[in-house]
């Protein structure tokens, strides 16, 4: 897979760039990985609703077509879009989606965070919390179009997580969102960008 390091570009800006990869890409174009760090910015969901904005203040809010409800990106989180031909590998979405939430236990368990899990009817990977509540480190939100995949995945690395109470995580009302410096792993942005697009590399080869 080719990848590409997109640090601190605009997510409208990107969002673009991955619809004009994915409508203009053939049978035979490499499937590509990008590892973006965006401004601040909150993102909606093709089925987002404006009930779980709950403060969004001064943060830009876009909507997209990804699955998924809102969720928050910005600085110190490491989103790696997934630009996957899935029908020229003969996986389905569902197969999909599990395959990235595995690349990010994977990741995780490699940085010594083994207690990530996923959680029934909720996508996205979690780690047990305060008083054994299950917090959310990952996020997975992507689009399909002609059997190809994009957007991708998100990791809260070391970032400001005050964002996040701004809104109901993935339209979950009380849902805590932690990184992993929180949780006590604290390691560079590019070494854990690489560590999962080898993850992602590796369970879709």
């Amino acid at each position: 897979m080719v990848r590409r390091e997109l640090r601190g570009a605009p997510y409208i800006e990107t969002l673009a760039k991955m619809k004009g990869f994915t409508e203009g890409r053939s049978e035979d174009t490499p499937d590509e990985l990008w590892q973006v760090e965006h401004p601040p910015v909150l993102t909606l969901g093709q089925a987002g609703r404006d009930e779980h904005l709950l403060d969004p203040g001064d943060l830009p809010v876009v909507r997209t077509e990804r699955g998924g409800q809102v969720t928050y990106h910005g600085p110190g989180q490491v989103v790696v879009y997934t630009l996957i031909d899935i029908r020229r590998l003969g996986v389905h979405v569902k197969d999909t989606v599990c395959r990235l939430e595995q690349s990010l236990i994977n990741t995780l368990n490699h940085f010594g965070l083994s207690a990530a899990t996923r959680k029934p009817s909720a996508p996205g990977v979690y780690l047990p919390y305060q008083q054994g509540e299950l917090a959310k480190i990952a996020a997975v939100g992507l689009k399909v179009s002609r059997g190809r995949v994009y957007h991708g995945v998100s990791l809260n690395v070391a970032m400001d997580l005050e964002p996040f109470s701004r809104i109901n995580p993935c339209g979950y009302p009380g849902l805590v969102t932690v990184d992993m410096a929180t949780m006590g792993c604290s390691q560079p942005w590019s070494i854990v960008a690489e560590k999962l697009s080898d993850q992602i590399e590796a369970l879709f080869s």
